[in-house]
């Protein structure tokens, strides 16, 4: 759309002088798209893993002028999508001042703006809007109604004003009529009642309003999206059909198709740069379990897995381990630090109230669910770097590379990691462990530094595996030999049982 300086043009005018063109909100869009396409721009920004599915799909739904709608669970970066479709309007547009509708100057849809335009002509006087306030969106929830999509009469204002009810002017118009020139979006559409979905009909086929039984009828220029779940369909509501069949598209969003993509997202949208107090680095295999615990989420029998789990958890979890390492840091006036182990698990609070649960996962409880995930994804992300702990060599004559581990706990060894040990300290306690540090060098060419980050892991991976007992004593994690913690516990019982005795 060819650029106008609109600062100088404020008559209808000086708009004809000017040349400017009036078009359609879907022709807008359309013409603006097709720059963007030709530009090589991206259409969505922060928007990943959607490049060769959903965003093609929208592509197309625009360029054919369809109303949509994006169908998906939850965290899915559908309200994202519909808002950034502002973008693809002009950046400013002329109204006729002062009318509620923002009507064309070239094009008046009201008797009031028509009457001003046919008084005024040329002088009429017009204002420009920006593309921001051209979007407008509504949460559909139970108490809507019509009127607050639609408008309704206003007798007072007909009473005072000496209008007929069939008056236009005798209105209050709703959301969607003052969104006239613009972009309307009705998240979690299924919520809404059937009856005010009804009303919906109107606009999306003859696009135009009709408040209550009066005759009256304005044209309405809008692109109409929306947003629903899928278990909306059978557990909150329904769209119905007739709504259903006049939504032109039809769009699946869907959650990250591989590790990746969801590691991007997270980076892309968690809290991790917190200031000068504080560096705190993030391994990369660290942002690889963060996701696989989504992953693990979104395919375990615990979780109901109609219900989702949305890439919001992901970022949360990250914010929170990223808390733990830096209050670990505060503690101990340390200008740097680097994730550890102890801080995966404090992401526990930012799953169990994004899980639904189902009964066996209720019964296991939330805080335990969580913890099994977790212990999923560190097993998972662990043996793409190193051997699996469990797998037995296919030459007996051989040994495990996991045995001088075991056998140094075998022979009365244990380890205390302790949560707000320094780095330094930390890393002390792991390089007791014999083998431990032979293992990571084996498989992994990084400094010793690094190689605390999956020392810790190796570790996790064997108590994964039930080679090692882990305990965990408030603030601490301990491992030990599986054994020895069998005994002791079988010991522990005797010793009780005596003490009934006697």
């Amino acid at each position: 759309m060819k650029k106008f300086d609109h600062s100088s043009i404020k008559t209808l005018g000086d708009l004809k002088k000017a040349g400017w063109k009036s078009q359609s909100v879907k022709e807008e869009i359309r013409a603006n798209l097709i720059g963007r396409i030709k530009s090589r721009e991206p259409l969505f920004k922060g928007i990943q893993g959607y490049e060769k599915t959903v965003i093609p799909q929208i592509i197309n739904a625009l360029l054919a002028k369809h109303d949509f709608i994006l169908l998906g669970l939850r965290g899915q970066a559908k309200t994202k999508i519909l808002r950034q479709l502002s973008t693809l309007l002009d950046e400013f547009v002329p109204i006729i001042d002062g009318t509620e509708l923002r009507e064309n100057p070239l094009h008046p849809q009201t008797s009031n703006a028509k009457q001003i335009v046919a008084e005024m002509a040329d002088n009429t006087p017009i204002s420009w809007i920006t593309r921001d306030v051209r979007y407008a969106e509504k949460l559909a929830t139970p108490d809507t109604n019509v009127s607050d999509l639609i408008g309704d009469i206003d007798p007072i204002k007909a009473a005072s004003n000496k209008l007929s009810l069939s008056d236009e002017k005798a209105i209050n118009f709703g959301l969607i009529p003052r969104s006239n020139r613009g972009i309307f979006a009705i998240n979690e559409l299924p919520d809404l009642q059937p009856r005010i979905q009804v009303a919906l009909l109107n606009i999306m086929q003859e696009r135009d309003i009709q408040i209550r039984g009066f005759s009256l009828r304005v044209p309405i220029d809008v692109l109409m999206v929306f947003s629903a779940n899928p278990e909306d369909y059978t557990n909150r509501g329904n769209i119905i059909t007739p709504l259903k069949d006049r939504i032109d598209a039809q769009i699946i969003t869907h959650y990250p198709k591989d590790r990746e993509v969801g590691v991007g997202i997270t980076q892309d949208q968690a809290w991790e740069m917190r200031g000068d107090l504080v560096k705190i680095k993030v391994p990369y295999a660290y942002r690889e379990v963060i996701e696989q615990v989504a992953i693990e989420a979104r395919k375990s029998e615990y979780i109901d897995q109609k219900s989702g789990v949305s890439a919001r958890m992901s970022i949360s979890a990250m914010e929170m381990v990223i808390s733990a390492a830096e209050t670990r840091a505060i503690r101990n006036e340390e200008s740097e630090t680097t994730l550890r182990l102890t801080d995966l698990y404090h992401m526990t609070p930012a799953l169990t109230g994004k899980l639904e649960l189902v009964y066996e996962g209720e019964m296991e409880g939330p805080a335990n669910v969580a913890r099994h995930l977790i212990g999923k994804a560190i097993l998972n992300i662990y043996t793409q770097y190193f051997p699996d702990p469990s797998k037995k060599l296919k030459d007996k004559s051989k040994k495990s590379e996991y045995a001088q581990i075991q056998d140094w706990f075998s022979s009365g060894n244990r380890i205390d990691l302790h949560e707000y040990d320094s780095d330094e300290d930390y890393r002390a306690e792991l390089n007791k462990v014999e083998g431990l540090n032979g293992l990571i060098a084996k498989h992994l060419n990084i400094p010793g530094v690094e190689a605390t980050l999956f020392m810790d892991m190796a570790l996790e991976a064997m108590h994964q595996h039930s080679l090692l007992s882990k305990n965990d004593l408030d603030q601490d994690v301990q491992y030990s030999d599986m054994m020895d913690s069998l005994l002791g516990g079988l010991s522990a019982s005797e010793e009780d049982i005596d003490e009934d005795l006697y």
